[in-house]
């Protein structure tokens, strides 16, 4: 089911038009669709029931994807766990009515009060990355008189096959312990008095369409597991992690259940209690970004559409050359003509596009345009560069919608900052 989709004319999100809500909320926006998170969030229920594993299946949602508090709360309502990197999120989690023992602390940099703060609050598990963390970690949990469940995890040393800004399973990347030194990391752990090991982690990167690094993967950490058992560690978990990709344009990404297959196979007879993190598959195409055309702009060269969206709403075009599909909010005849043209924002950087060299419908001034598949890694990224406002997030489901960010005015944004003492006030 597509739940944005032309009807009579126009772009709907689920039961309502994008331009109802742009008349009422303005633009730029992002719009999330209630029905596609809970059918994203089924889709990973149905794979795991298809497993028909003999072991505890869990599923956390990996936060930094989409961290708006209404998004959390639909998985939390479905019995979601929550994957985080920071106390921010934590703290999100938990106020969305996710409980801390399904929350996973992950993340390259937890400082001590991080770490000191997620024990207090009686997080389910933290992965740890380093044996630095492992000490500070240790140190922490004695101070606190407690002893913490974790897991390592480690560096498989497997291409995702994926953009390289978004790959964290080589030995380049800062994620993890290499696995060949992971042998030496849990022993370590093993020695440390306030820390009790519970398990493996891995994470190979995002935005992965091939289950071929996901078997290798695990492949390897399977043998490693083996490996910590003999050495007389309990290995009771292996969090697998996420990164099943998305379709931005032509991408054929494998489905859950054909995920969960592999998973199940190389996983047989491992006796592990399995956790997968996904992130961007829940939530990335369950978004769009809606924006409104300023101008068009003929040139020698090509045309440039300028829209009211920029590079501070959605920096994944320039930051990582992605494409995102976009589609006029008002449906185009099929015999229109089309113009190549970029489609850019109104922020004084070259670098400020949403799309080059696109073939759209002719675009005027007023018209309405739909960013796909802007749902992870759209809001959760954006700035006020230049100051501008963030855009308000909105939620739909069904024939209802609501502001679940409001777009912050100006003078609020100016209210955020302070003049040191040293400095004359302004007058008015």
């Amino acid at each position: 089911m597509s739940f944005f989709e032309y009807r009579n004319g126009e772009m709907h999100a689920e039961g309502v038009t994008l331009a109802a809500i742009a008349a009422q909320v303005g633009t730029p926006f992002y719009c999330y669709s209630a029905g596609a998170l809970r059918a994203g969030w089924r889709e990973f229920a149905d794979g795991i029931k298809g497993m028909k594993a003999p072991h505890k299946v869990g599923v956390c949602y990996a936060m930094k994807a989409n961290s708006n508090l209404a998004v959390i709360r639909v998985f939390a309502e479905m019995g979601a766990g929550a994957d985080i990197v920071s106390v921010g999120e934590m703290r999100r989690a938990l106020a969305a009515g996710i409980p801390a023992s399904r929350i996973i602390y992950s993340g390259v940099g937890k400082k001590a009060s991080e770490l000191m703060e997620a024990l207090q609050a009686k997080v389910g598990q933290i992965n740890v990355e380093s044996t630095a963390e492992l000490e500070t970690l240790n140190a922490v949990a004695g101070q606190l008189g407690v002893r913490a469940d974790i897991t390592i995890r480690v560096n498989p040393d497997v291409d995702a096959g994926t953009h390289a800004k978004i790959t964290t399973g080589r030995k380049e990347n800062k994620f993890g312990i290499d696995i060949d030194l992971a042998r030496e990391a849990f022993a370590l752990a093993g020695r440390l008095p306030n820390l009790k090991v519970v398990g493996v982690a891995m994470h190979i990167g995002s935005q992965l369409t091939s289950l071929e690094p996901y078997r290798a993967a695990i492949v390897r950490v399977r043998e490693l597991i083996g490996q910590l058992r003999a050495d007389g560690h309990r290995i009771d978990r292996f969090d697998i992690g996420g990164g099943l990709g998305i379709v931005y344009a032509d991408e054929k990404p494998p489905s859950i259940a054909e995920f969960m297959a592999v998973v199940a196979r190389e996983t047989a007879g491992l006796g592990c209690e399995l956790t997968f993190e996904p992130g961007r598959r829940l939530v990335g195409e369950s978004g769009v970004l809606v924006s409104e055309v300023i101008l068009v702009k003929p040139g020698a060269a090509k045309t440039f559409v300028i829209v009211d969206a920029a590079m501070n709403d959605l920096i994944r075009p320039t930051l990582y050359e992605a494409w995102h599909d976009i589609l006029p909010v008002r449906e185009a005849r099929q015999d229109a003509a089309t113009i190549r043209c970029d489609i850019v924002g109104p922020i004084c950087e070259s670098g400020d596009f949403l799309a080059q060299n696109r073939d759209l419908p002719p675009l005027a001034a007023g018209d309405l345009v739909m960013i796909r598949s802007a749902g992870a890694y759209g809001a959760v990224m954006a700035s006020s560069y230049n100051t501008r406002p963030l855009a308000p997030e909105v939620m739909v489901d069904g024939t209802r919608f609501a502001v679940i960010r409001p777009r912050p005015t100006i003078d609020e944004m100016l209210r955020a900052e302070r003049f040191p003492p040293w400095m004359e006030p302004v007058k008015a």
